[in-house]
């Protein structure tokens, strides 16, 4: 799959809310770019202090969430059930598999001496985000031919854009076992998720090739066989607590057709692969969240700023990060500027754990385009190779401890320049939102104002990652934006 870090990078966030100024004092947290580069305090000429921020917590709606997903990247298939913060996932596959070419045959030989065997719907495992151990059972659907299910499109994976009503088969399994080796006719190898589907369906794709010398036959071409069948439709019963993904475009993501031919007086045994071709097999991942109960849902909506913020990856959360009293600071210059942000630990985060990035932007109430979302300015670019310094900004967390110990992990974003823009007065102060993103759309400029609409790819993946963190007012872990200056 592609390694969406180094090849599509375009937008890091990271939020934090409301503020407080606090009193000057000695450095005491680590930077990361070295004590060679930042003047030593020494409470004369350079000093250090914090700023509170406020968080408020949202959820992406189909309003607001216009994440698609093509077919290169990992799609999601079952239940989480019972995440103690973020409640509820269902994620479901459709897709297409068609002969590898037209007209098609099988076997090459006469269609009433075609027998079915088995039929079986395999697709190519890559992990599993949640519970490995809890089984779920997974079905497959026939898609009604209502549906308008094409190739050319994509689709918003929070929608849920198609119907299905019958039931071709069904799978019982812990998704551990995935891992496993099969040993299947002319098909020995591991990670696969294999569907026994009925006899009769086999029968009945052996059938269509009796029409092949028919200008209606179904294996004559595409349209012909999409109206003869549309495409699958798999979703995970109420069983299971994860949700496992799956490359499309695996070697091991076929329809494998497995059928005896009489030749030269004799049976023999073949196996029929209809593959999953990019170019003509239509797909989508549909990925339903529901946070009824939890208490992230309760922070929702309030107008008192968040002791912690809640960030899911797409389609997911996000958190409002407010900084109100920056504009009151007199002018200085600004050494270090950083966003600090960490996590809360808790013992779910071993099974559903944290997003590889977070990332931050801002909104920008002067944008009249689409977007109105920005990367943060100054401090977010591209460099010579078109890929943005998500690094050095700040989307990649380091490892510490909490005061009790447990590992976690603190991402400190860059926002010095932003920072001493606004100081300067050649910079408006704009809120900020802090989420984990697989992809957006948004406003790109340096300065602000000569602006590109660009695509940012963030994580690698959608659907899997969360985190908790502290919210500009926690007691313990809050959020808040550290300054490194020196009086002017």
């Amino acid at each position: 799959m592609k390694n969406r870090y180094f090849f599509f990078c375009l937008i890091a966030i990271i939020a934090s809310v409301s503020i407080l100024f606090s009193a000057c004092k000695k450095i005491n947290e680590a930077t990361e770019l070295g004590g060679s580069l930042i003047p030593p305090v020494d409470g004369i000429n350079t000093f250090d202090t914090s700023l509170n921020v406020q968080t408020f917590n949202d959820t992406f709606g189909l309003a607001t969430d216009s994440q698609y997903l093509s077919k290169n990247e990992v799609h999601y298939l079952g239940k989480i059930n019972n995440d103690p913060f973020f409640g509820k996932t269902d994620a479901r596959i459709f897709l297409e598999l068609k002969p590898p070419l037209y007209p098609y045959y099988f076997g090459n030989t006469k269609s009433d001496s075609l027998y079915i065997d088995s039929v079986v719907l395999v697709l190519s495992y890559l992990e599993t985000y949640g519970d490995t151990n809890t089984v779920q059972t997974v079905n497959v659907y026939e898609m009604d031919q209502s549906n308008n299910f094409r190739s050319d499109s994509s689709y918003l994976i929070r929608k849920d854009n198609f119907t299905y009503t019958a039931l071709l088969g069904t799978k019982t399994f812990a998704p551990k076992t995935l891992k496993d080796s099969v040993k299947a006719f002319r098909d020995t190898t591991t990670n696969q998720l294999r569907i026994k589907l009925p006899t009769s369906f086999g029968t009945r794709l052996l059938s269509y090739d009796s029409l092949k010398t028919s200008l209606n036959g179904a294996y004559a071409n595409d349209s012909a066989f999409r109206s003869k069948f549309k495409g699958f439709a798999l979703q995970s019963t109420n069983t299971g607590n994860a949700v496992m993904g799956f490359d499309l475009n695996g070697a091991n993501t076929k329809l494998a057709i497995y059928y005896r031919y009489d030749k030269n007086l004799k049976r023999d045994t073949t196996v029929a692969y209809f593959p999953f071709t990019p170019t003509y097999c239509a797909s989508a991942n549909y990925v339903k969240r529901d946070y009824t109960g939890t208490p992230l849902l309760a922070s929702v909506g309030g107008t008192t700023p968040d002791q912690i913020a809640y960030i899911q990856n797409s389609p997911g959360t996000f958190s409002i990060v407010k900084i109100p009293d920056l504009p009151t600071i007199s002018n200085r210059l600004i050494h270090r500027a950083e966003l600090v942000i960490e996590q809360l630990y808790d013992p779910s985060d071993t099974m559903f754990t944290v997003p590889d990035l977070l990332y931050l932007d801002a909104s920008d109430p002067s944008i009249t385009k689409n977007y109105k979302y920005r990367t943060i300015p100054y401090d977010l670019f591209f460099n010579s190779g078109g890929v943005l310094n998500l690094n050095t900004f700040g989307g990649f967390p380091t490892m510490s401890v909490d005061g009790s110990g447990n590992k976690i992990r603190i991402w400190k974003f860059n926002l010095t320049r932003y920072v001493q823009h606004i100081l300067t007065g050649t910079q408006s102060l704009y809120d900020l939102r802090l989420f984990a993103p697989f992809s957006l759309n948004e406003q790109y400029g340096i300065p602000p104002g000569a602006d590109i609409s660009a695509t940012v790819f963030v994580n690698p993946t959608t659907t899997k990652g969360r985190v908790r963190v502290g919210g500009g007012n926690h007691p313990n872990q809050r959020m808040r934006l550290r300054l490194v200056y020196s009086k002017l």
